[in-house]
């Protein structure tokens, strides 16, 4: 079992940073890759960005490239999420996601954590 729990978040104008961080417990060295989703009110959980805890690959969604930035301390077992230029559409929970080396999909969430972005 892997527990995830978020810390950060919190309002923020438009055009601020926030960052977010994700640590990780338990069956630690099970995970291959830990990822952010958020779901605004009303719409459906999506994808944000993810790293694989090894290679430190990333991918991220079109509309955050460049703006926000996924890292990792694999000591600490924690990942966070660097948001910059933050627009209103970027306002949502925040979940934090892990993915074990024999899964294909993520398995374990974390609480979520909000996000607020003021005009």
């Amino acid at each position: 079992q892997v527990q995830l729990v978020e810390s950060g978040g919190g309002l923020v104008q438009a055009g601020g940073s926030l960052r977010v961080s994700c640590a990780a417990s338990g069956r630690t060295d099970s995970i291959y890759a830990m990822a952010w989703f958020r779901q605004a009110p009303g719409k459906e959980r999506e994808f944000v960005a993810r790293i694989t805890l090894s290679g430190g690959l990333t991918n991220y969604k079109d509309s955050v490239e460049g703006r926000f930035t996924i890292s990792r301390e694999n000591a600490k077992k924690t990942v966070s999420l660097q948001m910059t230029s933050l627009k209103p559409e970027d306002a949502a929970v925040y979940f934090c996601a892990a993915r074990t080396w024999s899964e294909t999909s993520y398995d374990y969430w974390g609480q979520g954590t909000q996000v607020t972005v003021s005009t």
